[in-house]
């Protein structure tokens, strides 16, 4: 059964931060269970986040839920092994709304690190904001 594979000790990176304001829009701020809280990128095509596990995963979904008028059109999660190169492991459409959106993803391989780039935002200047993102999966030895 899949569980929550994000947890106290996985490692994350952002692409941005608005105006470097990580108090007010940090990454941490995604992994809050805040509604009120949010992650907000600076502007420019090509947003992402990187997390790296504590220990080897397979990821069966991820969830997410953007501000709307600041979501991406098209994104694309990708996964390596400790030292490996990621690889593309499957791309998925967010609508452009405040809902909570979960993308199912189809014999994913085992990896320890994944990425989640945001190709396009529907703002004009191509920022991203995300108000919650949960990974869902197995943990593997």
């Amino acid at each position: 059964m899949a569980s929550q594979l994000i947890c106290s000790e996985t490692q994350s990176r952002v692409s941005s931060v608005l105006n470097r304001d990580v108090k007010q829009f940090g990454k941490k701020f995604m992994f809050d269970c805040n509604e009120e809280t949010c992650w907000n990128s600076d502007q420019g095509d090509r947003q992402w986040v990187l997390l790296e596990f504590p220990q080897s995963v397979k990821v069966s979904e991820v969830k997410l839920q953007f501000q709307g008028g600041f979501s991406a059109k098209a994104c694309r999660l990708e996964g390596c092994r400790k030292d490996g190169n990621f690889t593309g492991l499957s791309q998925f459409y967010p609508e452009d709304n405040n809902c909570l959106q979960s993308f199912p993803i189809k014999e994913a391989p085992t990896v320890d690190k994944v990425k989640i780039l945001f190709e396009n935002s529907t703002d004009f200047f191509g920022r991203i904001i995300v108000y919650s993102l949960d990974i869902m999966g197995e943990k593997t030895s």
